[in-house]
Protein backbone atom coordinates (compact mmCIF):
# COMPACT_ATOMS: atom_id res chain seq x y z
CA UNK A 1 0.00 0.00 0.00
CA UNK A 2 1.79 3.11 -1.22
CA UNK A 3 -1.11 5.58 -1.46
CA UNK A 4 -0.53 8.75 0.51
CA UNK A 5 -2.54 9.42 3.66
CA UNK A 6 -2.70 13.06 4.79
CA UNK A 7 -3.59 14.21 8.30
CA UNK A 8 -4.03 17.84 9.36
CA UNK A 9 -3.96 19.42 12.81
CA UNK A 10 -1.83 20.76 15.64
CA UNK A 11 1.20 19.10 17.18
CA UNK A 12 2.26 20.37 20.59
CA UNK A 13 5.04 20.14 23.11
CA UNK A 14 3.84 17.66 25.73
CA UNK A 15 5.10 18.21 29.29
CA UNK A 16 4.10 15.32 31.53
CA UNK A 17 4.62 14.87 35.24
CA UNK A 18 6.90 11.90 35.97
CA UNK A 19 5.90 8.91 38.11
CA UNK A 20 2.27 10.00 38.62
CA UNK A 21 3.30 13.17 40.44
CA UNK A 22 0.87 16.07 40.77
CA UNK A 23 1.50 19.46 39.20
CA UNK A 24 2.17 20.86 42.68
CA UNK A 25 4.96 18.32 43.27
CA UNK A 26 7.07 18.36 40.14
CA UNK A 27 10.42 20.04 39.66
CA UNK A 28 10.87 18.72 36.11
CA UNK A 29 8.68 17.44 33.28
CA UNK A 30 9.06 14.67 30.70
CA UNK A 31 9.08 16.42 27.32
CA UNK A 32 7.87 14.95 24.04
CA UNK A 33 5.59 15.94 21.16
CA UNK A 34 2.02 14.94 20.44
CA UNK A 35 -1.35 15.84 19.02
CA UNK A 36 -4.30 13.90 17.63
CA UNK A 37 -3.64 14.01 13.91
CA UNK A 38 0.14 13.73 14.28
CA UNK A 39 -0.39 10.67 16.49
CA UNK A 40 -2.40 9.05 13.70
CA UNK A 41 0.31 9.82 11.15
CA UNK A 42 3.05 8.29 13.33
CA UNK A 43 1.04 5.11 13.84
CA UNK A 44 0.38 4.76 10.12
CA UNK A 45 4.08 5.27 9.35
CA UNK A 46 4.94 2.57 11.88
CA UNK A 47 2.50 0.29 10.03
CA UNK A 48 4.50 0.91 6.86
CA UNK A 49 2.11 3.35 5.17
CA UNK A 50 2.93 6.62 3.40
CA UNK A 51 1.71 9.16 5.97
CA UNK A 52 2.03 12.92 5.54
CA UNK A 53 1.30 15.39 8.36
CA UNK A 54 0.23 18.95 7.55
CA UNK A 55 0.39 21.75 10.12
CA UNK A 56 1.86 25.19 10.78
CA UNK A 57 4.90 25.54 13.04
CA UNK A 58 6.96 28.47 14.30
CA UNK A 59 10.17 29.08 12.38
CA UNK A 60 12.46 28.44 15.35
CA UNK A 61 14.36 25.62 17.03
CA UNK A 62 11.23 24.11 18.58
CA UNK A 63 9.56 23.97 15.19
CA UNK A 64 12.70 22.34 13.80
CA UNK A 65 12.66 19.78 16.62
CA UNK A 66 9.07 18.83 15.82
CA UNK A 67 9.96 18.19 12.19
CA UNK A 68 13.00 16.14 13.18
CA UNK A 69 10.87 14.03 15.52
CA UNK A 70 8.21 13.39 12.88
CA UNK A 71 10.85 12.43 10.32
CA UNK A 72 12.45 10.08 12.85
CA UNK A 73 9.17 8.17 12.92
CA UNK A 74 8.88 8.10 9.14
CA UNK A 75 6.19 10.77 8.76
CA UNK A 76 6.29 13.07 5.74
CA UNK A 77 6.72 16.77 6.52
CA UNK A 78 6.81 18.21 2.98
CA UNK A 79 3.76 20.44 3.42
CA UNK A 80 4.35 21.82 6.90
CA UNK A 81 4.06 25.62 6.85
CA UNK A 82 6.44 27.78 8.89
CA UNK A 83 5.32 30.96 10.62
CA UNK A 84 3.41 32.29 13.59
CA UNK A 85 4.53 33.03 17.11
CA UNK A 86 4.81 29.82 19.05
CA UNK A 87 4.37 26.10 19.47
CA UNK A 88 1.35 25.04 21.51
CA UNK A 89 1.96 23.23 24.80
CA UNK A 90 -0.07 20.84 26.89
CA UNK A 91 0.71 19.82 30.43
CA UNK A 92 -0.27 16.33 31.58
CA UNK A 93 -0.71 15.18 35.17
CA UNK A 94 -0.90 11.40 35.01
CA UNK A 95 -3.53 10.02 37.38
CA UNK A 96 -3.47 6.81 39.36
CA UNK A 97 -6.10 4.48 40.83
CA UNK A 98 -9.09 6.72 41.68
CA UNK A 99 -7.35 10.02 40.80
CA UNK A 100 -7.94 10.93 37.15
CA UNK A 101 -5.37 12.43 34.83
CA UNK A 102 -5.55 16.16 34.11
CA UNK A 103 -4.64 18.20 31.04
CA UNK A 104 -3.89 21.93 30.95
CA UNK A 105 -3.64 23.55 27.51
CA UNK A 106 -1.35 26.45 26.69
CA UNK A 107 -1.99 26.85 22.98
CA UNK A 108 -3.49 30.34 22.55
CA UNK A 109 -1.94 32.13 19.55
CA UNK A 110 0.03 29.07 18.54
CA UNK A 111 1.14 29.01 14.91
CA UNK A 112 -1.82 26.92 13.82
CA UNK A 113 -4.29 28.89 15.94
CA UNK A 114 -3.42 31.95 13.86
CA UNK A 115 -3.66 30.16 10.51
CA UNK A 116 -6.02 31.60 7.87
CA UNK A 117 -7.53 30.23 4.65
CA UNK A 118 -5.27 30.38 1.62
CA UNK A 119 -2.05 29.64 3.50
CA UNK A 120 -2.02 25.98 2.45
CA UNK A 121 -2.19 24.90 -1.20
CA UNK A 122 -4.51 21.93 -0.68
CA UNK A 123 -4.59 21.04 -4.38
CA UNK A 124 -0.85 20.52 -4.20
CA UNK A 125 -1.02 18.67 -0.87
CA UNK A 126 -3.64 16.25 -2.19
CA UNK A 127 -1.75 15.17 -5.32
CA UNK A 128 -1.69 11.35 -5.37
CA UNK A 129 -3.49 11.25 -2.02
CA UNK A 130 -5.87 8.41 -1.20
CA UNK A 131 -7.07 9.38 2.29
CA UNK A 132 -7.52 12.56 4.35
CA UNK A 133 -8.01 12.49 8.11
CA UNK A 134 -8.98 15.30 10.49
CA UNK A 135 -10.39 15.49 14.02
CA UNK A 136 -12.80 17.71 15.94
CA UNK A 137 -9.82 19.12 17.83
CA UNK A 138 -8.69 21.25 14.89
CA UNK A 139 -11.86 23.33 14.35
CA UNK A 140 -12.04 23.81 18.14
CA UNK A 141 -8.68 25.62 18.22
CA UNK A 142 -9.73 28.86 16.52
CA UNK A 143 -11.95 30.38 13.86
CA UNK A 144 -9.03 30.31 11.43
CA UNK A 145 -8.18 26.68 12.11
CA UNK A 146 -11.84 25.73 11.60
CA UNK A 147 -11.94 27.61 8.29
CA UNK A 148 -8.74 25.97 7.01
CA UNK A 149 -9.98 22.53 8.06
CA UNK A 150 -13.19 23.17 6.12
CA UNK A 151 -11.06 24.33 3.19
CA UNK A 152 -9.17 21.03 3.31
CA UNK A 153 -12.38 18.98 3.42
CA UNK A 154 -13.77 20.78 0.37
CA UNK A 155 -10.52 20.21 -1.54
CA UNK A 156 -10.37 16.55 -0.53
CA UNK A 157 -13.95 16.05 -1.69
CA UNK A 158 -13.10 17.68 -5.02
CA UNK A 159 -10.18 15.29 -5.49
CA UNK A 160 -12.32 12.23 -4.70
CA UNK A 161 -10.32 11.37 -1.58
CA UNK A 162 -11.66 9.22 1.25
CA UNK A 163 -12.30 11.49 4.26
CA UNK A 164 -12.31 10.29 7.86
CA UNK A 165 -13.06 12.18 11.05
CA UNK A 166 -12.57 11.48 14.73
CA UNK A 167 -15.19 13.64 16.46
CA UNK A 168 -12.85 14.20 19.44
CA UNK A 169 -14.89 16.63 21.53
CA UNK A 170 -12.72 18.81 23.78
CA UNK A 171 -14.81 21.10 25.99
CA UNK A 172 -11.78 23.12 27.10
CA UNK A 173 -10.97 24.17 23.53
CA UNK A 174 -14.22 25.54 22.13
CA UNK A 175 -13.64 29.12 23.30
CA UNK A 176 -13.58 31.19 20.10
CA UNK A 177 -17.29 31.99 19.87
CA UNK A 178 -18.84 28.93 18.23
CA UNK A 179 -19.76 25.59 19.77
CA UNK A 180 -19.00 22.15 18.40
CA UNK A 181 -22.67 21.66 17.53
CA UNK A 182 -22.56 24.92 15.51
CA UNK A 183 -19.51 23.97 13.46
CA UNK A 184 -19.10 20.21 13.25
CA UNK A 185 -22.27 19.05 11.39
CA UNK A 186 -21.38 20.85 8.15
CA UNK A 187 -17.89 19.35 8.23
CA UNK A 188 -18.85 15.82 9.27
CA UNK A 189 -21.49 15.54 6.53
CA UNK A 190 -18.67 15.21 3.97
CA UNK A 191 -16.97 12.32 5.77
CA UNK A 192 -16.91 8.70 4.65
CA UNK A 193 -15.68 7.28 7.97
CA UNK A 194 -16.81 8.68 11.35
CA UNK A 195 -15.23 7.69 14.66
CA UNK A 196 -16.42 8.74 18.10
CA UNK A 197 -16.49 7.65 21.72
CA UNK A 198 -19.06 7.49 24.49
CA UNK A 199 -18.96 11.29 24.97
CA UNK A 200 -18.51 12.69 21.46
CA UNK A 201 -21.90 11.80 19.98
CA UNK A 202 -23.72 13.19 23.02
CA UNK A 203 -21.75 16.44 23.39
CA UNK A 204 -21.62 17.28 19.68
CA UNK A 205 -24.92 15.91 18.36
CA UNK A 206 -27.03 15.22 21.47
CA UNK A 207 -27.08 11.47 20.81
CA UNK A 208 -26.78 9.46 24.02
CA UNK A 209 -26.39 5.67 24.47
CA UNK A 210 -28.90 3.84 26.60
CA UNK A 211 -27.94 1.55 29.45
CA UNK A 212 -24.23 2.39 29.53
CA UNK A 213 -22.27 3.56 32.58
CA UNK A 214 -18.66 4.36 31.64
CA UNK A 215 -17.79 5.22 35.24
CA UNK A 216 -18.60 1.69 36.42
CA UNK A 217 -16.99 -0.02 33.48
CA UNK A 218 -20.45 -1.02 32.20
CA UNK A 219 -20.04 -0.34 28.48
CA UNK A 220 -21.97 -2.86 26.39
CA UNK A 221 -21.74 -2.84 22.61
CA UNK A 222 -25.51 -3.22 22.20
CA UNK A 223 -26.07 0.08 24.02
CA UNK A 224 -24.33 1.89 21.17
CA UNK A 225 -26.26 0.45 18.24
CA UNK A 226 -28.84 3.22 18.57
CA UNK A 227 -26.04 5.81 18.58
CA UNK A 228 -24.66 4.38 15.34
CA UNK A 229 -28.07 4.28 13.72
CA UNK A 230 -28.83 7.89 14.66
CA UNK A 231 -25.44 9.09 13.41
CA UNK A 232 -25.97 7.20 10.15
CA UNK A 233 -29.40 8.81 9.77
CA UNK A 234 -27.95 12.29 10.34
CA UNK A 235 -24.96 11.61 8.05
CA UNK A 236 -26.23 9.19 5.39
CA UNK A 237 -23.13 9.58 3.23
CA UNK A 238 -20.97 7.90 5.89
CA UNK A 239 -20.04 4.39 4.87
CA UNK A 240 -19.02 3.32 8.35
CA UNK A 241 -19.70 4.58 11.89
CA UNK A 242 -17.31 3.41 14.60
CA UNK A 243 -17.56 3.88 18.37
CA UNK A 244 -14.75 3.15 20.81
CA UNK A 245 -15.95 1.62 24.06
CA UNK A 246 -13.96 2.53 27.15
CA UNK A 247 -15.10 1.54 30.61
CA UNK A 248 -13.19 3.42 33.30
CA UNK A 249 -12.91 1.22 36.37
CA UNK A 250 -9.97 3.29 37.61
CA UNK A 251 -7.18 5.43 36.15
CA UNK A 252 -5.09 2.25 35.93
CA UNK A 253 -7.77 -0.22 34.85
CA UNK A 254 -10.01 0.27 31.80
CA UNK A 255 -12.03 -2.06 29.65
CA UNK A 256 -11.49 -1.40 25.94
CA UNK A 257 -13.38 -2.43 22.83
CA UNK A 258 -15.31 -0.97 19.90
CA UNK A 259 -18.19 -1.41 17.46
CA UNK A 260 -18.48 -0.78 13.72
CA UNK A 261 -21.75 -0.10 11.91
CA UNK A 262 -21.99 -0.18 8.11
CA UNK A 263 -25.66 0.78 7.85
CA UNK A 264 -26.83 -2.82 8.03
CA UNK A 265 -24.85 -4.74 10.61
CA UNK A 266 -23.25 -3.91 13.96
CA UNK A 267 -19.91 -5.63 14.49
CA UNK A 268 -18.37 -6.01 17.95
CA UNK A 269 -14.69 -6.36 18.83
CA UNK A 270 -13.28 -8.43 21.71
CA UNK A 271 -13.13 -6.67 25.08
CA UNK A 272 -9.66 -6.13 26.56
CA UNK A 273 -9.02 -5.68 30.27
CA UNK A 274 -6.19 -3.15 30.46
CA UNK A 275 -5.18 -3.48 34.08
CA UNK A 276 -1.88 -1.60 34.39
CA UNK A 277 -2.18 1.43 32.14
CA UNK A 278 1.10 3.14 31.37
CA UNK A 279 -0.32 6.02 29.32
CA UNK A 280 -3.82 6.25 27.86
CA UNK A 281 -3.31 9.58 26.05
CA UNK A 282 -3.48 8.94 22.31
CA UNK A 283 -5.57 5.80 22.73
CA UNK A 284 -8.30 7.04 20.41
CA UNK A 285 -5.75 8.20 17.84
CA UNK A 286 -4.09 4.78 17.83
CA UNK A 287 -7.53 3.24 17.30
CA UNK A 288 -8.15 5.56 14.34
CA UNK A 289 -4.81 4.68 12.78
CA UNK A 290 -5.52 0.98 13.24
CA UNK A 291 -8.91 1.48 11.63
CA UNK A 292 -7.43 3.25 8.59
CA UNK A 293 -4.79 0.55 8.23
CA UNK A 294 -7.39 -2.20 8.52
CA UNK A 295 -9.74 -0.66 5.98
CA UNK A 296 -6.85 -0.49 3.51
CA UNK A 297 -5.24 -3.85 4.33
CA UNK A 298 -8.44 -5.88 4.81
CA UNK A 299 -10.95 -4.11 2.51
CA UNK A 300 -13.39 -7.04 2.53
CA UNK A 301 -13.19 -7.88 6.24
CA UNK A 302 -14.65 -5.21 8.54
CA UNK A 303 -14.47 -7.55 11.52
CA UNK A 304 -10.72 -8.00 11.13
CA UNK A 305 -10.37 -4.24 10.61
CA UNK A 306 -12.21 -3.52 13.86
CA UNK A 307 -10.26 -6.15 15.76
CA UNK A 308 -6.98 -4.69 14.47
CA UNK A 309 -7.96 -1.17 15.57
CA UNK A 310 -8.90 -2.32 19.08
CA UNK A 311 -5.75 -4.44 19.49
CA UNK A 312 -3.49 -1.63 18.23
CA UNK A 313 -4.99 0.85 20.66
CA UNK A 314 -4.87 -1.67 23.49
CA UNK A 315 -1.10 -1.85 23.00
CA UNK A 316 -0.86 1.95 23.00
CA UNK A 317 -1.86 1.94 26.68
CA UNK A 318 1.48 0.28 27.44
CA UNK A 319 3.64 3.03 25.88
CA UNK A 320 4.67 6.39 27.32
CA UNK A 321 3.95 9.42 25.18
CA UNK A 322 1.31 10.26 22.57
CA UNK A 323 2.70 8.03 19.82
CA UNK A 324 1.79 4.37 19.40
CA UNK A 325 5.14 2.80 18.57
CA UNK A 326 4.01 -0.69 17.60
CA UNK A 327 4.26 -2.75 14.42
CA UNK A 328 1.65 -4.61 12.41
CA UNK A 329 3.20 -7.90 13.55
CA UNK A 330 2.83 -6.97 17.23
CA UNK A 331 -0.81 -6.01 16.73
CA UNK A 332 -1.58 -9.22 14.85
CA UNK A 333 0.10 -11.25 17.59
CA UNK A 334 -2.27 -9.73 20.14
CA UNK A 335 -5.22 -10.34 17.82
CA UNK A 336 -4.32 -14.03 17.89
CA UNK A 337 -4.80 -14.01 21.65
CA UNK A 338 -1.19 -13.77 22.80
CA UNK A 339 -1.50 -11.58 25.90
CA UNK A 340 1.28 -13.30 27.85
CA UNK A 341 3.86 -10.54 27.51
CA UNK A 342 6.59 -13.18 27.25
CA UNK A 343 10.05 -12.03 26.18
CA UNK A 344 10.49 -12.34 22.43
CA UNK A 345 13.98 -13.66 21.54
Amino acid sequence: MTSKIVTFGEIMLRLATPEHQRFSQVTSYCASFGGGEANVAVSLANFGLNAEFVTRLPDNDLGNSVIMDLRKHGVGTNYIMRGGKRLGIYFLETGSVSRPSKVIYDRAHSSIADIIPGMIDWDNVFKETHWFHWTGITPAISKGAAAVCQEAIVAAKKHGIIISCDLNYRKNLWKWGKSASDVMPAMVKECDIILGNEEDAEKVFGIKPEGADVFRGDVKAASYESVCRKLKKQFPQAKKIIITLRGSISADHNTWSGVLYDGKELLEAPVYQITHIVDRVGGGDSFMAGLIYGLLAYPDDDQKTLNFAVAASCLKHTIHGDFNLVTVQEVEQLMKGDTSGRVMR
